[in-house]
């Protein structure tokens, strides 16, 4: 099987300024009453510098994707791949699966790099609705398939821990393409075997 020529998959946002984030948490510290000089919080703006670099930079890989040779045409699907995001509205964490499928054409994708997208645009701030469309747009862009499919479901801290406080619910959202969204055949297929909404 051929492989074609594989293309590092980076990030196109600016890297994070670690030295500006400590000082502003240390400005944040100050403002909700803290003090910064305590010993107990002396390392915290580092620490929080840190937790945030990890969150928002997402790893490189190399995209490779191979020649249908075996004229696979059924459903390809990665189901509850972890994520972890952080709400640009709040800046407190999402979390949940994604489930992301497609229907090959000429080309299929290694499983693992299904992961690696979720991951990639998740590692940034996000809203739950762009990162579904983001990753059914790359597998449209680098696979050209018949069809796609992406479900996500998460919780969002922000709404479990503050405002309506509403403990263990999940927001869900989909993108579908192709014959998903024109199919209700290859939409229900899709959808049953991702195991939306069965709990």
């Amino acid at each position: 099987m051929a492989v074609r020529d594989a293309a590092e998959f980076t990030s196109p946002l600016p890297p994070i300024d670690v030295h500006a984030a400590r000082d502003a948490v240390r400005r944040l510290l100050a403002a909700v009453g803290a003090d910064p000089a305590n010993e107990e919080l002396q390392e915290t703006p580092r620490r929080v510098a840190q937790a945030l670099q990890e969150f928002l930079t997402p790893r490189p890989f190399l995209v490779t994707t191979f020649p249908n040779d075996q004229g696979y045409d059924e459903l390809v699907l990665a189901k509850g791949i972890p994520f972890r995001s952080l709400c640009e509205h709040h800046l407190l964490p999402f979390h949940g699966r994604a489930h992301v499928g497609y229907l090959p054409g000429e080309r299929i994708v290694g499983i693992s790099k299904l992961a690696r997208v979720v991951e990639h645009y998740a590692c940034r701030l996000q809203v739950q609705e762009r990162l579904t469309k983001q990753v059914a747009d790359w597998l449209l862009e680098n696979l050209a398939p018949r069809g796609v499919g992406v479900v996500i479901e998460a919780e969002h801290t922000c709404m479990t821990l503050r405002g309506v406080q509403s403990a263990g619910s999940r927001t869900i959202t989909s993108a579908l393409h192709g014959a998903p969204r024109e199919n209700a055949g290859a939409r229900a297929e899709f959808f049953a075997l991702a195991g939306v909404g069965q709990r």
